[in-house]
């Protein structure tokens, strides 16, 4: 199917979510657009996690649409949408702690047959991930909190996204820790993938963005580009402690 090279990559409509009769989500729009990195950010329980959890197929719809690559995803199960090239780093990171380093990286190709093309994708991630490449044969869950992320972003790119979902990669996190991180997910968006990212630190995400989504109590109210949302008194006031 031949997409519009204009057409956002992922548009979503209007998505609703609701929760036990509580609407998480009351209307979210928001697009992507290929190789863009894009930031959500807002106060806890504003609805970012839950927007992402929508958009990789983790929560059903009580009302809008998703659009991926021009067709309508909003039926999908969450594993057909990893195979369309959306693959979902949760918040908590979600390795497999009793495995190794190495069979969480190739439980990210669980989907994939191309065994040549994997072990190529492996030898990319180790190279982009030194520390992750020093540890094949450990067991996960004795990783520290940075590795374990760096890892749960590794198996991610197994999967070879065309769009990488971010929940809070630098939850808990040394500073010098999450600045190497960015850098992984930046060489990621320079390479193609383009990367809807959810963070805590705000100040972080809007600089390495090139633009915002603010969040507040299930809905957008402001969007532009980072430098415009670092630059905006009210989100100053608000997310940057200022």
């Amino acid at each position: 199917m031949h997409t519009n090279p204009a057409a956002p990559l992922l548009q979503v409509d209007d998505i609703r979510v609701a929760y036990g009769g509580i609407q998480a989500l009351k209307g979210v729009s928001l697009e992507l657009y290929a190789g863009e990195m894009v930031c959500l950010i807002g106060a806890n329980g504003a609805g970012k996690t839950t927007t992402l959890n929508a958009i990789a197929g983790m929560l059903p719809l009580a009302g809008g649409r998703i659009a991926y690559a021009g067709d309508d995803i909003g039926a999908l199960p969450a594993h057909r949408r990893v195979r369309r090239g959306i693959a979902l780093v949760p918040e908590g990171r979600g390795i497999f702690t009793r495995l190794t380093v190495e069979e969480n990286l190739r439980m990210g190709a669980y989907a994939r047959d191309d065994a040549d093309a994997i072990e190529t994708d492996l030898d990319r991630v180790y190279t982009l991930l030194p520390r992750i490449r020093e540890r094949l044969a450990q067991v996960a869950g004795t990783l520290s909190g940075g590795e374990q992320q760096m890892l749960a972003i590794g198996r991610a790119l197994l999967s070879r996204p065309r769009l990488l979902l971010l929940d809070e990669p630098s939850m808990g996190l040394a500073p010098q820790v999450v600045e190497k991180i960015f850098e992984v997910v930046q060489t990621v968006r320079d390479d193609g993938v383009t990367v809807l990212l959810v963070e805590q630190n705000a100040h972080l995400a809007l600089a390495f963005a090139s633009r915002g989504y603010v969040m507040e109590s299930g809905r957008i109210t402001l969007s532009g580009s980072g430098r415009a949302l670092l630059a905006d008194p009210s989100v100053r006031a608000a997310y940057l402690g200022e």
